[in-house]
């Protein structure tokens, strides 16, 4: 009897423990705000929908271009199922190469870690398609954007 209820308790744990693809985007962003002290991003519906739109549209050839849409926004592409984390961490390795005092990217691209720590940003929404190729598309929007000339992200 002890073994079922130890069993279902340890199910019921790790039930709890599993987290939505939404819960996961929100987790992979404000863990790199939390480092530099960047308050956390809510979970908008609206922007949610915009970019759930667009992965639609890309569903069909994976390709990575920005929709040119309101939001912020960075995209990630893989050629299998590319991991919410996985796509987030992809954005945020860009850190090493932004540099704080002189506001720019050295060494190589860093706009899309900027954005995912732009502290106006306040509101995210996130999808990840599997394409017809059999590859992932993956996008972020933020509202506010961010990555404005001459302003600093944090």
């Amino acid at each position: 009897m002890s073994f079922i209820v130890f069993l279902t308790l340890a199910l019921s744990f790790h039930v709890c423990q599993a987290q939505t693809p939404q819960q996961q985007f929100l987790a992979a962003h404000n863990a790199s705000r939390a480092e530099v002290n960047v308050g956390a991003l809510v979970w908008d519906n609206n922007v949610a929908a915009y970019a759930a739109n667009y992965a639609n549209q890309r569903a069909g050839d994976c390709n990575l271009i920005h929709s040119g849409g309101p939001y912020g926004e960075n995209i990630a592409g893989g050629s299998g199922n590319l991991a919410i984390g996985a796509a987030v961490n992809l954005w945020v390795s860009e850190k090493s190469k932004y540099n704080y005092q002189s506001n720019s990217c050295q060494g190589g691209e860093c706009l899309h870690y900027t954005q995912v720590v732009w502290r106006n940003s306040v509101r995210l929404g996130c999808a990840s398609r599997t394409c017809n190729n059999g590859g992932t598309f993956v996008i972020c929007s933020y509202d506010p954007p961010g990555n404005w000339r001459g302003q600093r992200p944090y």
